[in-house]
């Protein structure tokens, strides 16, 4: 089969992965699957797994297939498999976990001892066929397609996973900043709107993304390089600040933000990252606010977000591109150029 493969760690996009030939993979566990990848979503932590950042956090054996975040047809089961069957289309969460660990019994799923995340510690979707288990697939609603919801696998649970963190503290009345109407941002903005009655600001550095943020349902709009963000927020807060901020960008000059856009208690979200947290501690004692740091959201919230995706509350923006242009597709998001999400279809 065709895979798209991590040699070495690179800054250069235009060659970071390699198409090749290589075994398609096998049942070898009773509760295993393999499914034939129709959708595959690019994402910004592709381009840093290619650059090398997540080597440090965790074992990268190379050369290794990336993609995590997936969807297709089931075409093999283990023996013990019961919740899908050859044929079924499903989505796959990125995290293949034992169910036994401490963690596991916990319900934290992302936490688990025992975890294979594919495209990050073992082979991915950026190829004909994935190999997962039982526990990481969910069958897909009839009229929801593979290929339209893949990106939902990480980027539409990462978001959901904040914005369910932040709609909890957010009251008829309050405010949600949202930063980096990206792949993950313009989720995030259709959550929080169809989660919570805050009123939301939009931040983003292009005119295109923040007319998607105002679709998802954002109450008002922001572009940095024209207005002060500080100023707009104190504005449409009265000088409150914002309840709960997320923040999709994560960089040095988006964290900053904190102590000036959120609410005293308030809480700013790092789901993006890049950047630096740099703040004096009497900023977070005079404020009492938090940061708050996000990872990809369990299963059950993978769940959660289909149902949302099949009653017609979440869409994706998504753009399309042949696993040859892998390498396209990552100069491409390095330049933003990419509004919402790519979707590489093997």
């Amino acid at each position: 089969m065709r895979a798209a493969r991590l040699h070495e760690y690179t800054d250069d996009m235009s060659e970071g992965l390699a198409i090749e030939e290589i075994d398609r993979p096998e049942i070898t566990r009773s509760d295993e699957v393999i499914v034939e990848v129709e959708g595959a979503g690019w994402c910004q932590t592709d381009n840093h797994i290619i650059e090398g950042m997540w080597e440090p956090y965790v074992p990268q054996p190379l050369p290794m297939t990336l993609g995590h975040e997936n969807a297709g047809t089931v075409i093999e089961t283990g023996e013990e498999v019961e919740i899908v069957e050859e044929g079924d289309p499903v989505i796959c969460h990125p995290v293949q976990t034992c169910g036994t660990c401490r963690a596991c019994r916990q319900g934290e799923t992302m936490y688990c001892e025992n975890d294979a995340f594919n495209g990050l510690t073992t082979d991915g979707g950026f190829a004909d066929y994935l190999l997962t288990n039982e526990r990481a697939v969910i069958p897909l609603p009839d009229g929801v397609e593979p290929i339209d919801i893949a990106p939902h696998a990480d980027a539409g649970i990462t978001a959901y996973h904040a914005a369910k963190k932040a709609v909890r503290k957010l009251n008829p009345g309050d405010h949600a900043v949202i930063v980096g109407i990206g792949g993950l941002g313009h989720i995030g903005v259709q959550v929080v709107d169809a989660m919570s009655a805050a009123q939301i600001t939009a931040v983003d550095l292009k005119d295109s993304a923040l007319e998607l943020a105002e679709e998802g349902g954002a109450d008002h709009l922001v572009n940095p390089e024209q207005e002060d963000v500080r100023e707009f927020v104190d504005s449409v807060t009265d000088g409150k600040g914002a309840a709960q901020v997320l923040d999709f960008v994560g960089a040095d000059v988006t964290t900053e933000y904190a102590p000036d856009i959120t609410a005293a208690g308030g809480d700013h979200h790092i789901i993006g990252y890049g950047g630096h947290i740099h703040e004096p501690a009497q900023a977070l004692v005079n404020g009492e606010f938090s940061y708050v740091g996000n990872i990809v959201g369990q299963y059950t919230e993978l769940q959660e977000l289909v149902a949302l995706v099949e009653q017609g509350d979440v869409d994706l923006h998504t753009s399309r591109y042949d696993l040859e242009e892998v390498n396209t597709v990552a100069e491409k998001l390095e330049h933003r150029e990419i509004d919402g999400r790519a979707v590489i279809t093997p």
